[in-house]
């Protein structure tokens, strides 16, 4: 599937350099799933990754692919209700967050803080949804932006490098 996204993003032009970000057009949730496969080969040794996107945009839909890529074939859920959900069996193992439930920018940092520390531990990898709940920065964090581009069109994605990310 990553091949066959990466081929046809190259062949229809959706997929759009500028400077260092790369943007692609997710016209199906296939395709949603294979932008997070392609993440894994994308950026070596990835440990944050930041997702920001209305409610529905595919955010959890990104990391069901890029979980599939690290060899976790457990079913992937939004942890909304739950706030973290940790996947050991990856390679790198996962941990999940969604902080969309917490307003209060303390409570969303105290989360992170706990939760790095053990992705830190078990040397695991940390996707982040709702991040601009956190009031702190994440000097090392990748971030994937996701809009509505309308019904036809699907949603586009941008990829922004830790650099730009601040």
């Amino acid at each position: 599937m990553k091949k066959n996204f990466r081929e046809e993003a190259h062949a229809s032009s959706s997929i759009d350099n500028q400077s260092t970000d790369q943007c692609w057009t997710l016209r199906n949730l296939e395709e949603t799933y294979a932008l997070g496969e392609s993440l894994i080969s994308l950026i070596p040794n990835l440990k944050f990754l930041l997702l920001e996107g209305p409610l529905g945009a595919g955010k959890t839909s990104i990391v069901k692919g890029l979980a599939n890529e690290i060899g976790i074939h457990e079913p992937i859920t939004s942890p909304t209700f739950a706030l973290a959900q940790h996947y050991l069996s990856g390679n790198p193992p996962l941990i999940h967050l969604d902080l969309y439930r917490l307003s209060d920018p303390n409570a969303a940092n105290e989360l992170f803080l706990q939760e790095e520390e053990e992705a830190n531990a078990i040397n695991a990898l940390m996707v982040i949804e709702w991040p601009e709940r956190l009031n702190l920065i994440i000097k090392d964090a990748w971030r994937v932006k996701v809009n509505y581009l309308g019904i036809k069109e699907g949603r586009r994605a941008v990829l922004i490098p830790p650099s730009k990310s601040i």
